[in-house]
């Protein structure tokens, strides 16, 4: 059995946007900026299914099959299982009358693996996640879907997206293979993972933790700790949002924020802050800031 791929990196480069960005859509331009981030060392990219209805992914994988030699350097991340109103084909023919919902079935899962490695045109995913938890979700079954999609190389490691404790457990309980990770959304705009105890059952369970939404959005930066941020900020020469990363860096477990731009500039400058220490009453008082009362 192979060892599932270890995420190192200082940060995923999230493909939520890249629908939105004509500029990249050329093949051969997105392939430019893909190998201008590899070189960078910036290997790992998230996307998922309802990234502009697959077109996220499909415009990553034409740029791939433009420049092949790029395939076998990218990292993959993709998630599935949320059918917004528009694709939920269940209702043949009223599609105006769709309904969003999960489907963590394993024809759904199996569909939406052979479809992503299609769009992407990648051998292999690295990573795939449940999108989000699934009331209906048979664990027993979807948990051998996964078991079989990485037996079969469709899949590195299987994890999930927005998950509690138990209900990572439930499925987690019913598989072969490990739950390698779980993408959640933590920042100090949004800490409350760290005070439910959602934090602390991931990092005990042995999942890596990816951060989505780090920097809140750009709400870091029009909260109550901006003025700290942009202080520590001159303190380090680094950049506030620099600093609002290794203030998550600094967890147990150092999570992997996944940031949503696309401007080279924007990300070599985060690249440059990547090993940036925060002290230890550095970070308390971000956290007080952030939350508006001393710490207890």
């Amino acid at each position: 059995m192979s060892a599932a791929p270890r995420i190192d990196a200082p940060f995923l480069l999230g493909m939520m946007r890249l629908h939105e960005v004509p500029a990249l859509h050329a093949p051969g331009r997105l392939g430019d900026w893909i190998e201008a981030r590899l070189d960078e060392g910036l290997a790992w990219f998230d996307h998922a299914d309802i990234y502009g209805d697959g077109q996220g992914e499909a415009l990553f994988g034409a740029a791939l099959r433009a420049r092949p030699s790029l395939a076998g350097r990218v990292k993959v991340v993709t998630k599935a299982g949320i059918v917004t109103p528009g694709r939920d084909a269940s209702r043949a023919g009223q599609r105006d009358t769709g309904i969003k919902h999960y489907d963590s079935s394993p024809a759904a899962l199996t569909r939406a693996i052979d479809a992503a490695l299609s769009r992407l045109g990648v051998e292999r995913l690295d990573h795939f996640l449940i999108h989000r938890p699934d009331p209906l979700m048979a664990a027993a079954a979807t948990g051998r879907a996964l078991d079989d999609a990485i037996a079969a190389g469709k899949i590195g490691a299987a994890g999930v997206s927005n998950f509690l404790p138990e209900q990572w457990r439930r499925l987690q309980a019913a598989m072969h293979h490990r739950l390698e990770a779980h993408q959640l959304q933590l920042s100090l705009d949004h800490p409350t993972p760290l005070f439910d105890g959602r934090y602390d059952a991931l990092v005990a369970d042995g999942l890596a933790p990816l951060v989505w939404s780090p920097l809140g959005g750009g709400r870091v930066f029009q909260g109550p700790a901006v003025g700290l941020l942009d202080h520590l900020a001159g303190v380090h020469g680094a950049t506030p949002a620099g600093v609002a990363l290794a203030w998550l860096r600094a967890l147990p477990g150092r999570p992997v924020p996944v940031i949503g731009s696309l401007r080279a500039e924007r990300i070599a400058a985060l690249a440059q802050d990547a090993d940036l220490a925060l002290a230890r009453p550095d970070w308390y008082a971000l956290l007080e800031a952030a939350r508006g009362h001393p710490v207890a």
